[in-house]
């Protein structure tokens, strides 16, 4: 999280010098501070509406009656207050967690995957989104996801207005000597390429967040049901459906258990970003655990 605000500054400073107002990093660093605000309070509501989430019923079937019964025990067990459970009118099998904290989480079900899973890998799938609850994953993952769109956001709008008419220091300074034009144009240049590569820095920093994220919400997850067959199972079963889901969407991505662009969205440089580790890695560290 400080990376992410250092990269912001900087982006914000190097604008501000090259365009020479102080104002324009004022204005990065509180908008960032602003959306952050934002994305902290409303970051539920945004992610369910994303997904076109509804509300799960108990009485509705008798899948969503099962998914009430074990996210209550599960819930108990982990010691986490009872999230709101929402499902997802979507033939394939995902689901993900989301909310600022544990008092005001939610947790979305595909029809797909309540259809598809026995009980104990829709444990294991349940189990591991509240271990995302229970370590604060959704707060991070949102308030990263604003960072990294705020930093392409800027680089984009630099781009854009450089092309068109460049700074007041983007020709080499303004009325200085002709060494402190060239450190100008030099400072000039190196910020305009940090610019241009601050998008990708963050969002390689991102997957990385997530990724680890993923380990660390599945070992939680097995050692919650003490069962690591059902998670390594059920993201077996979920691997192998490959189709992506209606509501995909790169905002939210992340959030999912496992790619929601399907198996065939991970090829050739393409997993260079892939918001999860690879299913079979995950299947084999749940599969030699010994609890």
């Amino acid at each position: 999280m400080a990376l992410f605000f250092v990269i912001v500054v900087a982006v914000g400073y190097f604008i501000s010098y090259y365009y020479d107002s102080s104002a324009i990093l004022y204005i990065a660093v509180i908008f960032s501070v602003a959306m952050n605000i934002a994305g902290y309070w409303y970051s539920d509501k945004i992610s369910l509406s994303m997904a076109h989430a509804v509300p799960a019923d108990r009485a509705a079937s008798p899948e969503q009656a099962e998914l009430f019964r074990v996210v209550e025990n599960l819930s108990i067990t982990a010691g986490l207050p009872m999230p709101k459970l929402y499902v997802i009118n979507d033939h394939a099998p995902n689901a993900f967690a989301t909310g600022r904290n544990k008092e005001h989480a939610a947790v979305a079900v595909t029809s797909g995957l309540l259809g598809m899973m026995d009980k104990n890998e829709l444990s294991g799938v349940l189990a591991h989104e509240l271990s995302h609850i229970g370590n604060r994953d959704t707060l991070l993952q949102t308030v990263v996801v604003v960072l990294v769109g705020f930093i392409a956001i800027m680089a984009n709008i630099f781009m854009r207005t450089s092309f068109l008419g460049g700074g007041n220091r983007g020709n080499g300074g303004r009325r200085g000597s002709n060494g402190e034009g060239e450190a100008g144009a030099i400072i000039a240049i190196v910020g305009i390429i940090f610019v241009i590569l601050s998008p990708i820095i963050a969002q390689l920093i991102q997957l990385a967040i997530s990724r680890k994220r993923e380990f660390l919400a599945d070992t939680d997850g097995a050692l919650l049901t003490r069962y690591p067959e059902g998670l390594a199972s059920a993201l077996e079963k979920i691997s192998a459906y490959g189709r992506p889901m209606a509501t995909a969407n790169n905002a939210t991505a992340h959030l999912y258990i496992s790619n929601p662009f399907g198996a065939g969205a991970a090829k050739g440089i393409a997993k260079l970003f892939m918001t999860h580790p690879p299913t079979e890695e995950r299947i084999v560290i749940l599969r030699g655990m010994d609890v």
